[in-house]
């Protein structure tokens, strides 16, 4: 079983990301059990902005796309800017829009028993409206969420330092227990779709 892990941080990939850390804990769990994860950070690809699976010369999201529909587990990892997601999961999102028109040879739409979970970070609040904006869209697009797929770290709603900069701490704890929780339930209902799946919608 495979999983993949879209970091939507705004930074490339030769500076540290909180919201990296926080997934490589939810990666482990998922290790625990089985899981294989990939990474991609996706900042570091051109996507182009659009709301079909391939933009055109350049875009690198049909590559990003394959890599989607070939994990049972779909990971979207954000941190929180302004309160909300960032642009860049914005943009995930939005590209995978077209999954809502598209269907593979079986004629079952894409995102079909296909399984997501989420990653939030921050040092400020927000978490859970990031966790519920990102958790609607992928429902809407067809794939399963099963409950308490997410953690997320944040230092409060003020200003303050970072998950990887913030000492051990009550918050971190419950973060990475929440990481074992998630990958427990995200690889439970990944094994129930592949030994029940949803069938393809009626006509």
């Amino acid at each position: 079983m495979k999983a993949l892990i879209i970091n939507c941080t705004l930074k490339k990939s030769r500076a540290d990301s909180n919201t990296e850390a926080l997934a490589r804990v939810l990666a482990d769990e998922l290790k625990k059990r089985g899981v294989e994860s990939e990474f991609v950070r996706a900042v570091d690809h051109n996507i182009l902005p659009g709301v079909t699976s391939n933009e055109g010369a350049g875009d690198d999201w049909p590559k990003i796309r394959s890599k989607i529909l070939d994990a049972e587990i779909l990971i979207l990892a954000s941190p929180t800017w302004v309160g909300r997601l960032s642009s860049v999961a914005q943009r995930a999102i939005e590209r995978m829009d077209a999954f809502l028109s598209e269907t593979d040879d079986q004629e079952y739409p894409v995102a079909y028993n296909h399984v997501a979970g989420f990653v939030v970070t921050g040092n400020e609040d927000g978490a859970k409206h990031v966790i519920a904006e990102m958790e609607a869209s992928l429902l809407e697009l067809g794939f399963t969420v099963p409950g308490q797929a997410w953690t997320y770290w944040n230092n409060g709603a003020a200003l303050g330092s970072g998950y990887l900069e913030n000492p051990e701490s009550n918050g971190k704890k419950r973060a990475v227990k929440n990481a074992a929780i998630a990958a427990s339930n995200l690889v439970a209902a990944a094994k129930a779709l592949a030994a029940h799946p949803i069938p393809a919608p009626p006509d």
